[in-house]
């Protein structure tokens, strides 16, 4: 497993919650890496992403403003805080690797590593 996310967990609405992804065979130091979810239901869905080193980052517009995006060079994680949790963002969170070095994008089919997922679940 390339990376591995974890932080996931069940909170109250307006709660936070920090995720991680950790570059557990250090590969991607070069890589954009990115987050994004899937709600029951639905399709999976871009969150955030963060370019190589961390200079640039791009948030889908459900996460500006209550989720950062980050990450630790020194420590191969990447991080994803969320803030004032609704219940809407219930969802498995996964973290992903940019399919080459380099570059930034949101489309789901351009990041070419995945970790398993952490779930996120928000009570209302």
């Amino acid at each position: 497993v390339l990376l591995e996310e974890s932080g996931g967990g069940f909170v109250q609405a307006g709660e936070s919650l920090r995720l991680s992804c950790a570059d557990s065979k250090h590969t991607f130091s070069n890589h954009a890496l990115g987050w994004f979810r899937r709600a029951p239901g639905k399709e999976r869905e871009f969150v955030a992403a963060i370019s190589w080193n961390g200079g640039t980052t791009d948030y889908a517009d459900s996460a500006k403003g209550r989720f950062t995006i980050s990450r630790d060079k020194s420590k191969y994680t990447m991080f994803l805080q969320l803030d004032t949790l609704r219940s809407e963002d219930t969802a498995t969170y996964y973290c992903a690797a940019y399919s080459r070095p380099y570059g930034l994008s949101r489309a789901e089919d351009e990041y070419r590593y995945w970790g398993q997922g952490t779930q996120v679940t928000v009570s209302s």
